[in-house]
């Protein structure tokens, strides 16, 4: 009898709305120690400072795309879009802009053309973690952030034969 061969599995860390240094000094320590398990590191834009995206590239790889608050550094050296393909899998990263309630269906339109199967967006700071038409819509919310989130957070994106999984992982501190 032939034993099947395990069929590996990508995890991905997901960030956003990292706002260093107006939001925190730094990343979380929970958050940095956990960064560097994942295959790689996805930040939907609003670093603030070249300097934490830097950092971050320290940890781990790191596909980023630039927010609406980030320096004229990172605005020159990251897209406002990116598609990557992961394990047979389309993913779009798009900060986002506009009303946080439609922030989802308004990135959607962006990508209605590329086939992808998630988009991970930012900007709002809310956590969200839904499908919409058939594709998994993805905020991570913010890891530093409190006025605007309910909570701190970070997001972990896992591929499967079948589809991509999105989890979402309050933080501690």
């Amino acid at each position: 009898m032939k034993s099947k061969t395990p069929i590996a599995k990508i995890k991905i860390g997901v960030i956003s709305d990292t706002h260093i240094p107006q939001q925190a000094d730094n990343l979380p320590q929970e958050l940095v120690d956990e960064l560097a398990k994942f295959d790689f590191i996805i930040h939907a834009g609003d670093f603030e400072d070249i300097n934490t995206l830097k950092s971050l590239q320290r940890i781990n790889r790191v596909i980023a795309v630039s927010g609406n608050m980030d320096s004229k550094e990172i605005k020159d050296k990251l897209k406002q879009k990116e598609i990557i393909n992961v394990d047979h899998h389309k993913i779009g990263v798009i900060h986002g802009w506009g009303d946080p309630h439609k922030i989802a269906k308004t990135v959607l339109q962006e990508f209605k053309n590329d086939g992808v199967q998630c988009v991970v967006f930012g900007h709002s700071h809310q956590a969200f973690n839904e499908i919409i038409d058939g594709v998994l819509m993805f905020n991570p919310g913010s890891p530093t952030d409190t006025i605007y989130a309910h909570f701190k957070s970070y997001g972990v994106l896992e591929t499967h034969p079948t589809g991509i999984k999105g989890e979402i992982i309050k933080l501690r501190e």
